[in-house]
């Protein structure tokens, strides 16, 4: 499942690195109405790939309620047994969808990691850095979750995991929605495992920590904890700090 905005480029380019690699997969392109026409590019596709799913968001634009309409979508077919979320831009490595899957043998979701042993990032500036890493530290120390990178939009999920939780009634948006996923997997006492990746960043180290990004990640973690995660209205589409 891959949420996009604006990704008329890439799309094509992912779609078919996906299909090659895993031809058995259903790719699910969940694109909230681009100006660019990201949409006419993945329905021109639909003719190549029988596999490749297309759900066009034409209202409430937003990163969550992306993610939510697109488990609903997915989670609706009998044949899903996993769904692995992942950015439109080679940032996520598909290649490590292989490994991802080997672990979820044990486990009921996976986390591509950016922080745990063995993982990593390119092209970001120091500053950038440290404010990743300070975040996803403070989320992991108020939540306790059982991950290092907090933030990811790297994951594999057992269907069963996903129905242990209540994705639909998640309030957080943009990135914020990601933490909330894994805290309310880890809460439905669902097994979480991480596995190392190289985050490989496709946008000139472009960062949206802004001002109001880092105040929102200061209290958005204890309403998360409380179960009092208010709704917004974040056009933070597709994109992981």
């Amino acid at each position: 499942m891959i949420p996009t905005f604006n990704e008329r480029d890439n799309t094509p380019k992912l779609v078919e690195t996906l299909i090659g690699l895993y031809p058995e997969i259903h790719v699910l392109v969940v694109d909230d109405h681009s100006p660019d026409g990201t949409s006419d590019v993945v329905r021109g596709l639909q003719g190549r790939y029988a596999n490749l799913m297309l759900l066009e968001r034409m209202q409430k634009p937003g990163f969550a309620a992306s993610y939510r309409d697109g488990f609903r979508r997915v989670l609706a077919e009998s044949w899903c047994e996993a769904v692995i979320t992942m950015d439109a831009d080679f940032s996520h490595n598909p290649r490590e969808i292989r490994y991802l899957l080997e672990k979820l043998e044990g486990h009921d979701a996976v986390v591509g990691s950016r922080y745990t042993e063995g993982g990593s990032v390119q092209n970001w500036n120091l500053r950038r850095r440290i404010l990743s890493r300070s975040a996803n530290f403070y989320l992991h120390q108020v939540l306790g979750l059982p991950v290092s990178d907090t933030t990811s939009g790297f994951m594999c999920m057992r269907r069963e995991a996903l129905e242990r939780v209540p994705v639909q009634r998640t309030a957080s948006e943009g990135y914020s929605f990601l933490v909330e996923l894994k805290y309310l997997l880890t809460q439905a006492g669902n097994r979480i495992a991480e596995h190392p990746i190289t985050f490989d960043e496709r946008r000139e180290g472009q960062s949206k920590m802004s001002a109001g990004k880092m105040w929102e990640a200061f209290w958005m973690p204890w309403r998360i904890r409380f179960g009092t995660s208010p709704g917004g209205n974040s056009r933070d589409q597709g994109r992981t700090d």
